[in-house]
């Protein structure tokens, strides 16, 4: 059966990774959105003509009734989504005491309320339909804190949360709502935090960050048939940092 998958963020990175193997390898129609209208409409022609189906919707997600329109916009477009990755966030490095209010609402805004609108809209169709695959990019640092991260960590935290309270209410419908957690990934965000790299060198168990290919194998199990049994769980693909203690590169 063609599948209709939403992917947030989808223009780079990992969102764009997910996507394209969705498309791809998985075979289904694929919407990216994302707020870079050029960035989104070049991954969407790289991922046609490779044979794929891809098209490209703009959005504010930190915008509620702007994300509303998209979500109407995609239905009446190509129907709803069958498979929905929340993969859209921002994050920042500031310490507590300088963290301002007005980042503190516009990370809640895109890493938890979006994927709460998004979620809530899709799931009556899915529950219709008795099939549904949601999965939300959640982040190691919403397990485990760190410096820097009071914005990002909490958020991430909330996301898991989130995860699992949809989980439980759509469980009998056919639906599964999951969540993954990269641990350090090649990505532009990742590289514009500031000591980031160094943060983590000598602490992941693999001694490399991981790619992006690597996250988006792991949604494409989430999302797949095979996947049907697992719900409200958070997959860490994160190199065995979560499952470390002390660690000592020689």
């Amino acid at each position: 059966m063609d599948r209709i998958a939403l992917v947030t963020g989808a223009a780079s990175g990992i969102g764009q990774s997910i996507a394209e193997m969705l498309s791809l390898v998985d075979g289904a129609t694929v919407c990216i959105a994302d707020k870079d209208q050029a960035a989104a409409e070049c991954a969407v022609k790289s991922i046609v003509e490779k044979g794929g189906r891809a098209f490209a919707v703009v959005v504010d997600l930190s915008d509620a009734d702007a994300t509303k329109a998209m979500l109407a916009d995609v239905d009446q477009r190509v129907g709803a989504p069958d498979i929905v990755v929340n993969n859209a966030g921002i994050a920042a490095t500031i310490p507590i005491l300088e963290y301002p209010l007005q980042h503190w609402l516009l990370t809640l805004a895109i890493n938890v309320t979006a994927p709460f609108i998004i979620t809530q809209h899709v799931l009556s169709k899915m529950r219709a339909r008795g099939w549904g695959r949601i999965v939300n990019i959640a982040s190691i640092s919403g397990v485990r804190a760190g410096t820097g991260r009071l914005g990002y960590g909490t958020s991430k935290a909330a996301l898991i949360a989130l995860t699992r309270q949809f989980a439980i209410e759509s469980a009998t419908w056919g639906v599964t709502v999951n969540a993954i957690a990269p641990g350090p990934v090649d990505t532009p965000l990742l590289r514009g935090l500031a000591g980031t790299k160094e943060a983590y060198e000598g602490r992941l168990p693999m001694q490399r960050f991981g790619t992006v290919n690597e996250i988006a194998h792991a949604v494409s199990f989430l999302a797949s048939d095979g996947a049907s049994y697992i719900t409200g769980e958070t997959l860490a693909v994160d190199g065995g940092f979560l499952a470390s203690g002390l660690i000592h590169p020689s």
